[in-house]
C-alpha cells in the first residue's frame, strides 16, 4: 500500500491531504476520512493507512487548510491549559457548516480524479467533530455518497442548531452508521432519539449504537482511547463499508 501527501484545489484554496492507495491494480472503492477536532496529524494519517489496507482508496483532508500551516495538535494535552483549549476551540468554531458543505464537493471531486478509484459512490467516515462532518458531507453529496459513518461524533442532532446534521436528513442518500459513546454530553440520549427519528422519517437506512467507552475511544492519541472499543470500530467499519461499497 502506498500513502503520499497530496494537494488540490478545494472550495477556498489549496488543501493538503494524505492519500492512501492499496497495493494491486484496483480499481478500489474510495473513502473520505475526517479527522477529529485536532485536524491533520500522524495519528490520522496512520488511521487512513489502516483503512486503506482493507481495500479502499482513502483521502484524509486537512479541513483546516484555510488557517494556513499550524503545529500538529496533541490531543492528549489539547485541553490541559486555557490557552491550548481556546486555540483549538477557535479552530473548531471557525470551520462553518457552509465551509464543510462546499469542501465535501471538492473532496469528492478529488477522489473521483484518482485513477485507482472505482466508479460509483464513496464512503465517508469521521471521528468526534469529523463524525458530524461525515453526516453533513453525506447530505451535501447526495447520491455521490454511498455510506457515511460517525464514531463518537458530537452534536449530530442538536435541536437548537440550524446547522445540525439531523435537519439535513432528507438530503442523505447514503446508508448511515453511528457509534456513540457513553456519558457523552456532545451526543446525549435525547440527540440519539432525535437522530433516529429524523433518519427514519427521511427513509435513510441507518444503525445507531452506543459503545461502552468514552468520547474519543477510536483515536489512539486521545486520552480516552479504548483498545477494545477501537477494535470494535474497525470491525464495524470493515463490515459497513464492505456491505455498502460492494467490497
Amino acid at each position: 500500500m502506498a500513502q503520499r501527501p497530496v494537494e488540490f484545489e478545494a472550495a477556498d484554496g489549496n488543501c493538503q491531504a494524505s492519500l492512501s492507495v492499496p497495493e494491486g491494480d484496483g480499481p478500489w472503492p474510495a473513502v473520505l476520512m475526517y479527522a477529529d477536532a485536532g485536524g491533520m496529524r500522524d495519528t490520522m494519517r496512520h488511521m487512513g493507512e489502516r483503512l486503506s489496507t482493507l481495500g479502499y482508496v482513502v483521502l484524509v483532508p486537512d479541513f483546516y487548510y484555510r488557517n494556513g500551516p499550524y503545529d500538529p495538535v496533541d490531543m492528549r494535552t489539547a485541553f490541559s491549559t486555557k490557552e491550548s483549549a481556546e486555540k483549538l476551540m477557535a479552530m473548531m468554531q471557525g470551520y462553518t457548516v457552509d465551509m464543510a458543505l462546499r469542501d465535501a464537493q471538492a473532496f469528492a471531486d478529488y477522489l473521483d480524479s484518482v485513477p485507482q478509484k472505482k466508479p460509483g459512490g464513496i464512503g465517508i467516515t469521521g471521528y468526534c467533530m469529523g463524525g458530524r462532518l461525515s453526516l453533513l458531507s453525506a447530505a451535501s453529496l447526495g447520491t455521490r455518497a454511498a455510506a457515511a459513518a460517525s464514531f463518537h461524533g458530537g452534536n449530530l442532532a442538536k435541536a437548537d442548531d440550524p446547522g445540525s446534521p439531523h435537519y439535513k436528513a432528507r438530503a442523505i442518500k447514503a446508508a448511515v452508521y453511528v457509534a456513540g459513546a457513553i456519558e457523552d454530553p456532545s451526543f446525549p440520549e435525547e440527540q440519539k432519539a432525535l437522530l433516529e427519528k429524523s433518519l427514519s422519517e427521511a427513509g435513510v437506512t441507518h444503525t445507531i449504537e452506543t459503545y461502552e467507552a468514552r468520547h474519543g475511544f477510536a483515536v489512539p492519541d486521545n486520552p480516552s482511547y479504548d483498545v477494545a472499543a477501537a477494535e470494535r470500530h474497525w470491525r464495524a467499519t470493515e463490515h459497513f463499508f464492505g456491505s455498502a461499497l460492494g467490497e
